[in-house]
């Protein structure tokens, strides 16, 4: 008989990518998943995963396991509902800046994590006003880009910020450089200006987005430069060192959460896990 806690292991290393982070996602350590996985391959005498220091992917036989995995614990988790409980609800609150273009993958490695039937809400905006919804109550967890420091919340890693463009972007001599940005309240936008200042290269705002998909758009068509991150820009190339622009600081990806109940903290711990896969 297979064991659904050894196939639920599985369907998270193959989504997180990492026998670590499924780990830290299922709340335990990683040499228990890599036994638990090796004594899944055995049963089904097949090899579902490559596993090298980098990485975690599924072999041609793990991919065709996948999906029956998926069914079964779907299956199982459907099959322990009989009472009225209502479904998880996740409120999550997020700077843009923080995660940007790395939602799907996120969503993807929550999905394989929550419950059948759990429901994610989101919220997202400057670092700022999603600190505040968290401290009001309005939603379960909040993650911010943290440019100046601070003690409070998880620090789940660092993301270094770039100058992102088009292919071909140049700057013309003595012309100042055109900003994409959030607008004026924007961190990131301060830590940009703030650097263009002391490396005397005079700036203008050329164009305001209301989301980091805008702002890569637009950096992408010629409208302006964007100071983005690494994972919020989707890990398009850094353009500042071939148009000699001052190298930008790295910024703390930070979580508040709460975890009043397990099916909570469940899903925090899955929320950190994916942050810090993309993270790297």
């Amino acid at each position: 008989m297979l064991d659904l806690d050894s196939v639920r292991l599985f369907v998270l290393a193959t989504e997180f990518g990492s026998l670590t982070r499924a780990a830290e996602a299922a709340g335990t350590v990683q040499p228990v998943v890599s036994q638990r996985l090796k004594a899944l391959e055995a049963m089904l005498g097949h090899k579902l995963l490559e596993r090298t220091p980098r990485f975690v992917r599924p072999t041609a036989a793990g991919s065709a396991f996948l999906e029956r995995a998926r069914a079964l614990l779907a299956a199982h988790d459907a099959a322990l509902r009989l009472g009225d409980a209502p479904p998880l609800r996740f409120a999550l609150a997020a700077s843009d800046h923080a995660l940007g273009l790395a939602l799907e993958p996120l969503f993807r490695r929550l999905r394989a994590a929550l419950p059948p039937g759990a429901g994610i809400t989101l919220r997202t905006g400057l670092s700022q006003e999603m600190r505040a919804r968290f401290e009001a109550g309005e939603c379960d967890a909040a993650v911010i880009r943290r440019e100046a420091g601070g003690s409070e919340g998880e620090v789940l890693g660092h993301d270094p910020l770039g100058w992102r463009g088009g292919e071909g972007v140049g700057l013309a001599p003595g012309e100042p450089v055109p900003l994409a940005t959030l607008g004026p309240a924007c961190g990131v936008r301060g830590a940009a200006t703030r650097a263009l200042d002391r490396a005397g290269l005079p700036w203008r705002e050329s164009f305001i987005g209301g989301s980091c998909a805008a702002l890569l758009a637009g950096a992408e068509a010629g409208l302006g430069i964007a100071p983005m991150g690494r994972i919020a820009a989707g890990a398009a190339p850094d353009r500042g060192p071939a148009l000699a622009l001052p190298p930008l600081p790295a910024s703390e990806i930070v979580l508040f959460a709460r975890t009043g109940t397990p099916a909570l903290a469940a899903a925090v711990r899955a929320l950190a896990a994916g942050i810090r896969a993309s993270l790297g």
